[in-house]
Parts: C-alpha cells; sequence; structure tokens
C-alpha cells in the first residue's frame, strides 16, 4: 500500500486487512470492528481495499441471479485454436 501521506505502518494495515473479511461478513468482535473502523477513517489505502473486496463480495454473492452473459458462437472455437497455437 503506498500510505499517501498517512502516519499508519504497513504491518498494521496488513492486519487489518487480513480481517476485513470477517468485517464484511459481520463475524468481526465488536472491539476489532471499532479498532479497524478507526483505522479505516484515517487510511484512504485500507479504505480502498475494503470497497473493492466489498464489490467483489457482493458480485460473488449475486453472480446465480442473473444469467451468465451470451458469448460469440465462434468463441470457444477460436480459443481452442489459440490454445493449440500456444
Amino acid at each position: 500500500m503506498s500510505h499517501s501521506g498517512h502516519s499508519h505502518d504497513l504491518e498494521r494495515c496488513r492486519e487489518l486487512v487480513a480481517q476485513l473479511n470477517d468485517y464484511l461478513d459481520g463475524e468481526l468482535p465488536a472491539d476489532l470492528c471499532a479498532e479497524l473502523e478507526r483505522h479505516l477513517a484515517d487510511c484512504p489505502d485500507c479504505r480502498v481495499v475494503l470497497d473493492t473486496l466489498g464489490q467483489t463480495v457482493h458480485i460473488l454473492h449475486h453472480l446465480d441471479e442473473a444469467p451468465p452473459p451470451a458469448l460469440p458462437a465462434d468463441l470457444e472455437a477460436r480459443l481452442l485454436a489459440r490454445l493449440r497455437l500456444a
């Protein structure tokens, strides 16, 4: 993380980022939630990680709600031909 001008140390960011899944799932104890939220209030880099992870989790949870996008009919043949060339 680039730490754009804030005073957090990188190791602390790593420790907190490792807890983001539990935070998003509502499984992080209240004291750690409060600590993480204080950190996020002052760490733009970790907020970006949280936002990105949150968006990814949202997409994964809603994958089965929408049909997969249609692929061009010849895509599989082109991919297989390309792989054989590689």
